[in-house]
């Protein structure tokens, strides 16, 4: 296999000159320089005569990480390949395959997050739809850290050739082989035991619903008469069981062959999906409610109930299968939320794990009684309870139905469903619920009651105290129980409490200025270079240029622990003009203001690409944070700021930029 190498070095002589000079006056600091930490190799090797096998080898510099294809909502940005013809000459299996990353408890995004800090392999197959030479285009986009600063998110565009031929890249920042190489088909994923472990509970939900919980006594009457000795009936019931499993199980490959490969990386951001799944979640609860009942065709059931009818181990199955689209109008709202969630964050097989997990709690209790008939005097009767279970899970639907529409808003930036927003309805949505459990409030379906049980008070009382923990979340509280599903604190509307109140700092800038925002800690900021510095001007005030990102960890840090400071926040909030750029902003440009990187040779396409474009321009540097303190004509005054979680030498160096810029 002929071996292609593409090295273009941006970094000349002078600039490297430049950055010596520069760290010989600023000694405290660093030198700045663009970096590179991440560099990609693309090979692929062939396995049959229609299937390849493409593998993207990252090199990582010691001391960075590369963060997995899997991180959580709201966390960093992920890494992801995308084929951008797939379906036409080629068809992807599976999704792009990574060997197990890192996995590490991060405070500031308050969530588990993995990553890559030695050279790893992403592997992807493909099968060709006939032989011959196919071009494959591809994109790749990724973010890397060190444990001090973050890079923006990188993208590289890039071209494969397969059947024959050669791979070209259709950047100049990438190294790019075609050789053979082995690759690493294993993938570990330890949010599957989570994902089981909630599906688990959702089917227990299910179990308590008056679609299923009612079919017990009648499961357990039909082995009862059936059976002729009580081996056989163990027998017969461990078969029913397994058969119900079997049955969800085989729900969920359908739904990893059908959202396969490349598809299940990019459920979790895009906007469509998110969308329709709220629309979707909010139909389930109005069902739950008692508005309506989602049922299927009469002609499922009555050939399912006849083929039960046969008897043997097929009449099981069969009816195992007639359970499960019978009580379909309970168990499929609970189902068809766990499958997506799993697919989102299980990969390929997350389906196949969380329908594992709920058919064992459906089935189990099913088996057991079933065998053991004795135990039914333990259970208790149905009745009202069961409706008020089908409510509450209703609830929750409706609560997490706006998780998905808030995820569409953040990655549109509409700014519809802020945080504020967003608290304001789970406050609504759980005080009804609250109310509901005490008895306060009645739906079509629910039996008349002139008490309630102690267990149903007590759930209430927690419910209600729940729902008073977030009200402070309103005027920005912590609200640690729920971190990870109302937006973050910086996609959030006005605060109430700015100045004094807010924790430091009286802001003299008066009513918020045009194209400016609240940001982080409340401090008024402009995320946009040019209004900010025209700002500047109009007040007479020095600019802290603070380049940043919404998944840069450090950035988060210094917010929390050093823009916190009542004194800090008084010199960000009276004595300058902040101006956050945001490297990894997507919103894509308007087509005219796009453009190519004279610096970097790459096309500036989002808000994101820009700022970082800036930074690297002025700065000489693609790290954040990075502050920088200017004047409003651009004129930079002493040495620019990294990562630093001393408050005391921030503030200092804050009051020395402050002085010097005034004079």
């Amino acid at each position: 296999m002929v071996i292609i190498e593409i090295k273009v070095i941006k970094e000349t002589i002078m600039k490297i000159l430049l950055n010596l000079f520069i760290g010989l006056i600023f000694s405290s600091t660093t030198i700045a320089q663009v970096f590179t930490p991440v560099k990609w190799e693309f090979s692929s090797k062939k396995i049959s005569e229609l299937e390849y096998e493409l593998t993207f080898h990252a090199k990582i510099e010691s001391g960075w990480h590369l963060y997995s294809q899997n991180i959580p909502e709201n966390g960093p940005n992920p890494t992801v390949f995308t084929f951008l013809k797939a379906g036409e000459d080629f068809d992807l299996i599976d999704k792009t395959i990574e060997p197990a990353p890192h996995e590490e408890y991060d405070k500031n995004f308050d969530m588990t997050l993995k990553y890559f800090s030695k050279d790893t392999d992403f592997v992807q197959k493909i099968k060709l739809k006939k032989p011959g030479k196919i071009n494959i285009a591809t994109e790749t986009e990724w973010m890397s850290c060190d444990d001090h600063q973050c890079l923006p998110p990188d993208f590289l565009e890039y071209n494969f050739s397969v059947g024959e031929g050669k791979a070209a890249a259709k950047t100049e920042k990438a190294v790019v082989k075609i050789s053979n190489t082995d690759s690493d088909d294993s993938i570990t994923n330890k949010s599957l035991f989570s994902i089981f472990f909630l599906a688990f509970l959702g089917g227990f939900a299910a179990l308590l619903t008056p679609c299923v919980f009612p079919m017990i006594p009648m499961t357990v009457s039909y082995f009862t008469k059936q059976s002729k000795t009580k081996a056989k009936g163990v027998s017969n019931a461990i078969i029913y069981g397994l058969s119900i499993i079997g049955i969800y199980v085989i729900l969920g490959v359908g739904v990893s062959a059908v959202f396969g490969a490349d598809a299940l990386n990019a459920l979790s951001t895009n906007v469509w999906f998110n969308l329709g799944f709220f629309v979707l979640l909010v139909v389930f609860a109005m069902s739950f409610f008692g508005a309506f009942e989602i049922v299927l065709p009469n002609s499922w059931l009555n050939a399912a109930d006849k083929q039960s009818d046969k008897g043997g181990y097929l009449g099981i199955f069969f009816m195992a299968f007639t359970l499960a689209l019978v009580s379909f109008s309970c168990t499929g709202p609970i189902v068809g939320t766990l499958l997506v969630d799993a697919a989102v964050n299980g990969g390929y097989v997350g389906p196949i794990i969380g329908m594992l997990g709920f058919s064992s709690a459906l089935a189990i209790p099913f088996a057991l009684f079933a065998a053991f008939p004795g135990w039914m005097n333990s259970l208790p009767k149905s009745g009202g309870w069961l409706n008020s279970v089908k409510v509450v899970l209703g609830f929750l639907e409706l609560a997490f139905a706006f998780k998905f529409l808030s995820i569409a808003d953040m990655v549109l930036q509409l700014h519809l469903l802020e945080r504020e927003l967003f608290l304001a309805i789970w406050i609504v949505i759980f005080g009804a619920l609250g109310f509901y459990l005490l008895g306060k409030l009645r739906l079509p379906h629910d039996s008349p009651t002139d008490h309630i049980s102690v267990s149903r008070l007590i759930m209430g009382l927690i419910v209600l105290s729940f729902t008073v923990y977030m009200i402070p979340g309103l005027w920005g509280a912590p609200t640690k129980l729920i971190s990870g599903f109302p937006p973050p604190k910086n996609y959030a509307e006005s605060p109430f409490g700015v100045g004094n109140s807010a924790g430091g700092g009286t802001s003299s800038q008066g009513e918020l200025p045009a194209h400016a925002h609240y940001g982080a800690q409340n401090i008024i900021s402009f995320h946009d270079y040019e209004e900010g510095l025209k700002y500047a001007k109009e007040v007479n005030k020095p600019v802290l240029l603070d380049f940043t990102g919404y998944g840069c960890v450090n950035c988060r840090k210094m917010e929390d622990n050093v823009w916190s400071d009542p004194s800090v926040k008084a010199v960000l909030n009276d004595d300058m003009v902040l101006i956050s750029l945001y490297v990894d902003d997507k919103r894509m440009l308007p087509e005219a203001d796009q453009y190519v990187s004279k610096i970097t040779g790459k096309k500036v396409r989002t808000i994101g690409n820009k700022w970082s474009d800036l930074q690297i321009k002025m700065f000489n540097t693609n790290a954040q944070p990075y502050y920088v303190i200017m004047n409003s004509s651009g004129e930079v005054f002493g040495e620019p700021k990294v990562y630093d979680p001393n408050v005391e030498d921030y503030l200092n160096w804050l009051h020395e930029g402050v002085k010097s810029a005034s004079k």
